[in-house]
């Protein structure tokens, strides 16, 4: 094996593993958060983007070349230039399981790797999600909170409302009560006025009476005083 292809094995086999360690069940999303981020990964990040696209190309390049090499080797021609001479039969044969070989890895590479980055970006998408669900959902809970105090806050206002009306229609039957009392002290001493009225006109007529009566009596009297002065010169 060559030196390019064994890198791409080695970094098969790597892919492989940081594969596997990222689909590991017990590690949740907010750990590999944690894990992105690191000082490390912001360093990277301003190459991340080149590296990513840079090694989708490589993978590509070795991809198409152990194509062409698959084609090369299983080529009619080379099949029959083969079947002439048994030791480039066997020699035709183990550059094509090569070739095999190095297609598998190559396009395993590529696969796997396009595998790797988008399981991490979906972590790390899961665990912004997972955060901003936990925001939301302390948001929920204050506002839930927020809507019971004011529901409670709306009870009481109900409670007092109802105790007012309740006070209000009692002091209004109170006050209607009282109306009542005093409409009928009004009505007793209207009566009691109109009685009094009543005596106070008898009272006056009785006195005009007696001031008519007082006026005969002492128009009599003088009369009666004028009657004795003749009846004393006639003696």
């Amino acid at each position: 094996m060559s030196l390019q292809w064994t890198a791409v094995a080695f970094f098969l086999y790597a892919e492989i593993v940081v594969n596997l360690i990222l689909c590991i069940p017990f590690i949740s999303a907010h750990r590999w958060r944690v894990v992105f981020r690191w000082r490390i990964w912001g360093w990277l990040s301003s190459y991340w983007n080149k590296a990513f696209f840079a090694m989708i190309i490589v993978l590509v390049v070795l991809f198409i070349d152990a194509v062409r090499e698959v084609q090369k080797y299983s080529a009619p021609q080379s099949t029959q230039d083969a079947t002439v001479n048994p030791n480039l039969y066997d020699n035709v044969h183990m550059k094509l399981f090569r070739a095999q070989r190095n297609l598998y890895i190559s396009g395993f590479s590529l696969f796997l790797w396009l595998t790797m980055c988008r399981v991490a970006t979906l972590l790390n998408q899961t665990a912004i999600t997972l955060e901003n669900s936990a925001e939301l959902q302390a948001q929920v809970d204050a506002a839930l909170k927020e809507a019971k105090q004011h529901q409670e806050k709306e009870q009481m206002f109900k409670k007092v409302i109802s105790e007012g009306e309740k006070s209000m229609a009692a002091t209004k039957e109170q006050l209607k009560l009282e109306l009542e009392k005093l409409s009928s002290q009004l009505k007793a001493a209207e009566e009691d006025r109109r009685k009094s009225n009543a005596e106070v006109e008898a009272m006056k007529r009785q006195a005009k009476g007696l001031a008519l009566e007082y006026d005969r009596l002492l128009r009599e009297h003088h009369q009666l005083q004028n009657q004795r002065p003749e009846d004393k010169k006639d003696q």
